[in-house]
């Protein structure tokens, strides 16, 4: 068999055993899953999540997961919480347990530990009549009909299950925590991601030079403006300050294209009388949509009695990550 044959089978059956894992999942997705979910939601203390190998590796995962979408949780390893960390647990902690087969040696040494500190204990295995699930208060249950490698050894499969009801779990509790995008855009203040969701024009614009004319000014006088101001454009003002226009460089060319005398010309002459706007209160990312759906580079900003501010500029926000 060729090699591209081999490596297309083998990731084509590996995605058909994940996928089918996934599919029963959702037979786990039971009352004891509810009365679990509720436990952790009502519960004072936090999630101590913990597991070994792989199985740790998809608690530290679920640990992210959580503490960004409103839970509080911490991981604790498996081995480590056996020769000291178990200190971690407070009274109101609720513990998670991680083990694929349910009978690691680490996790039947902490079950009953945990069982005795008088904290709830929560067991995620792939077997129903395991030590973890028999010790457990509630079981979520991941199960498997094999790994995804072609040796059947190879946590793939498991970890997968794993990771999607760690999901399923933490999705659960932000829906009944009322988790909101602004809540999400709090624990999320430095990246992207967060951005758009509090990122507003008017913590971009003032950054930017303010290019203005009155409609009187000669189109020289436009032209230099437009020139010292390197923004391509400037917007046309009267007297109180409310927008009338804008002139760009585009203006411009299409301008000399109709061979007017541009000596004789005034700024009103030229300029376009319905530039695109945003208000200074609006989100960052509405901007962007703006420019995309228009194919224009620049916003003049506003505020809500039509007085000229600025401009924001596609530059903006490719500086803040937002492209």
């Amino acid at each position: 068999m060729k090699t591209k044959d081999i490596i297309r089978r083998t990731a084509t059956q590996t995605l058909a055993i994940e996928i089918a894992t996934l599919e029963m999942l959702h037979a786990s997705i039971n009352d004891d899953f509810v009365a679990c979910v509720e436990a952790i939601y009502q519960a004072p203390g936090r999630l101590v999540v913990t597991g070994v190998g792989k199985s740790a590796i998809i608690a530290q995962k679920i640990v992210a997961t959580l503490n960004s979408t409103g839970t509080p949780a911490l991981f604790m390893h498996a081995a480590d919480a056996i020769h000291g960390d178990l200190g971690m647990v407070r009274p109101h902690d609720l513990v998670l347990c991680l083990s694929k087969s349910g009978e690691t040696a680490e996790i039947k040494v902490l079950a009953p530990l945990v069982s005795n500190l008088g904290n709830l204990l929560i067991g995620m295995t792939s077997k129903e009549d395991s030590f973890l699930a028999r010790r457990a208060d509630f079981l979520l249950h991941t199960p498997i009909t094999k790994e995804a490698d072609p040796n059947n050894l190879a946590p793939t499969a498991s970890t997968t299950a794993q990771m999607a009801m760690g999901d399923a779990l933490a999705t659960s509790l932000l829906a009944l925590r009322g988790f909101s995008s602004q809540d999400f855009a709090q624990y999320h203040p430095g990246g992207a991601l967060g951005k758009q969701l509090y990122l507003r024009v008017s913590d971009l614009y003032p950054n930017n030079q303010r290019p203005e004319v009155k409609p009187s000014n000669t189109l020289q006088e436009s032209i230099l403006e437009i020139t010292a101001k390197c923004l391509g454009a400037t917007a046309v003002v009267d007297e109180e300050n409310k927008l009338c226009g804008i002139i760009t460089d585009g203006d411009l060319r299409r301008m000399l294209e109709k061979g007017l005398n541009f000596t004789q010309l005034c700024a009103a002459d030229v300029m376009h009388t319905q530039p695109r706007t945003i208000l200074d209160t609006a989100l960052a990312v509405n901007a962007l949509e703006q420019m995309r759906t228009n194919s224009i580079s620049q916003l003049i900003v506003i505020n809500e009695a039509g007085h000229y501010l600025g401009f924001v500029h596609l530059h903006d926000l490719i500086r803040e990550g937002l492209i």
